[in-house]
């Protein structure tokens, strides 16, 4: 409905957190029956915009509309209650609770003599369900259900009130291919039935086929609006990042050293079996499979955080005791975590103490620490990574999601290690901070560190690493060198059943199965291909 009148608008709201302008000029026009896409790089007032719509914060100056009609909600109930709804990329649902008692928690329809109508909620989420297109057992715990059913959840309830506006916010960082499909076909008949939704993403090609309509922020303002067909992802990337992002994958050439770490027979049982394999001073070794192949659980027992049932790790020649991070840490090993809220980063304490945390011991002198050697360092590092912050004492949860992963890495980095892991190193950052962090990347390995990076992203495995070893069902099944590793190549090793380490890539009988994971794949990794063209 492009000439409807909006069912939301934004027009120069501000938000700051003391010194911090979180946003200076946010302007956002959505209309009923369009998909809007909001795209920024971190940072870019994204996150602050869609809580001052969904009533977690409230707007320092600006204008926020509803139907025309000037809103300012004191809480996310009331926002619910105007019909706004927000659909997070990872909805906190009640696990010991059905999905039918989800949906209609706190407001269950009542029958004979005021006791709660469990058939009429029953029959209310499956008319939800039917509506979506979607296939769901009303009668299912939540406990268990998959990011992808618990975000239909929340849009089923956001549907049961009536939600005008619906806001995506990073729907599809958790998801595999097919309940992107699924999830962008439920968009569509949101869109259709003339609701008015809001989709943030990095990924530009999810932006291209699913949204009519592209609003770009920058350093928490506006900078333009346009249909999707008016601007190429080019285009974009240049509004967002405010400048050319020449290369996603800058590689520097360096010469591979002694061994650094060597891993030998590690086993954990229903885990991971027989694991060995040598990262070099100087190499960045990328870590590839399939979701659930076990890359995060080996990662985590060569560091000492899980335990393993045999085999042993080695770094720098020092074997070390299995499950002691402590003892990983002392012989120069390091860990960037995949989950860098829950695991890298203490999010209420400030960006010193944050980025210091692991070296802290170095900076004490007879058990106390001295006075300014805990901002020095923290100043070094967040300097060095170009981490974006009002001061030093700034919390991490302030933070953009970018510049919190430079502040996981600042804190190992000040360690001095000799290996460095990396865990999903840029999931959920935006194409500039995956640019400045894959240079950080490659930088320290020209400078002699041994990197062992696991990603889900295989272009990002592709364009970074000098060898790549590919995990199945916990086992190290082909190691490739640079010049070998393709998207075929290694999606065809890592597909259960498929005879690609013995056959030409696409040829045999399995090679059905190896082009569907791979296709699989390559559509989650497509947005990273297209910001790489940029």
């Amino acid at each position: 409905m492009p000439d409807a009148a909006p069912t939301l608008r934004l027009d120069r709201v501000a938000k700051s957190f003391g010194p911090v302008a979180a946003l200076r000029s946010g302007s956002l026009v959505v209309r009923p029956g369009s998909i809007h896409a909001l795209v920024g790089e971190n940072g870019a007032g994204k996150s602050t915009l869609v809580k001052i719509v969904g009533g977690v914060h409230r707007r320092d100056a600006g204008l926020v509309e509803l139907d025309g009609e000037p809103v300012d909600f004191a809480g996310p109930a009331e926002a619910k209650a105007a019909g706004v709804a927000v659909i997070h990329q990872e909805p906190a649902t009640f696990p010991d609770l059905t999905v039918t008692e989800n949906i209609f928690l706190g407001r269950e329809p009542l029958g004979r003599f005021r006791r709660i109508d469990r058939r009429a909620m029953r029959d209310g989420a499956r008319e939800l369900f039917r509506s979506l297109g979607v296939d769901l057992d009303p009668d299912r715990p939540a406990e268990g259900l998959s990011i992808a059913d618990q975000q239909i959840v929340e849009i089923a309830k956001a549907i049961s009130l009536d939600a005008r506006v619906l806001v995506m916010d990073e729907p599809t960082a958790a998801l595999s291919a097919v309940e992107v499909a699924r999830l962008f076909t439920v968009a569509r008949g949101l869109r259709d039935a003339g609701r008015a939704v809001v989709f943030i993403s990095h990924r530009l090609d999810e932006v291209a086929d699913l949204c009519d309509t592209v609003t770009v922020m920058r350093d928490g303002e506006h900078v333009s609006t346009d249909a999707v067909a008016d601007v190429t992802p080019d285009e974009l990337v240049r509004r967002m990042v405010g400048r050319e992002v020449a290369e996603l994958y800058p590689k520097v050439p360096s010469a591979p050293g002694d061994v650094a770490l060597r891993v030998e027979g590690l086993e954990s049982a229903g885990t991971f079996h027989d694991v060995s394999f040598e990262v070099r001073a100087g190499e960045i070794v990328g870590l590839a499979g399939l979701v659930g192949a076990g890359r995060s659980e080996i990662a985590r027992a060569v560091f000492g955080v899980d335990r393993y049932d045999a085999g042993r790790v080695v770094v720098g020649g020092r074997t070390l005791r299995p499950g002691d991070p402590a003892a990983a840490i002392a012989a120069g090993l390091a860990l960037v975590p995949e989950d860098r809220r829950l695991q890298g980063l203490v999010t209420e304490s400030s960006v010193a103490r944050n980025v210091s945390a692991v070296a802290r011991g170095r900076l004490a002198r007879f058990g106390v620490l001295l006075p300014g050697a805990e901002a020095g360092l923290a100043r070094d590092w967040a300097g060095r990574l170009a981490v974006k912050a009002g001061a030093l004492d700034a919390l991490a949860t302030t933070m953009s999601g970018g510049n919190q992963q430079k502040v996981v890495l600042a804190k190992w980095l000040a360690t001095g290690p000799t290996v460095l892991i990396v865990d999903e190193p840029t999931r959920g950052i935006d194409v500039g901070t995956k640019a400045e962090v894959h240079r950080l990347l490659s930088t320290l390995a020209a400078e002699g560190l041994a990197v062992l990076m696991i990603s889900s992203e295989l272009p990002e495995v592709l364009g970074m690493a000098d060898r790549v070893l590919v995990v199945r069902e916990g086992r190290v099944v082909a190691e490739l060198d640079r010049a070998e590793a393709t998207a075929e190549t290694v999606m065809r090793a890592a597909t259960p059943g498929a005879s690609g380490q013995d056959a030409a890539p696409g040829t045999g009988p399995d090679a059905a199965a190896a082009d569907a994971a791979a296709a699989n794949e390559g559509t989650r990794n497509e947005g990273t291909r297209n910001e790489g063209t940029a």
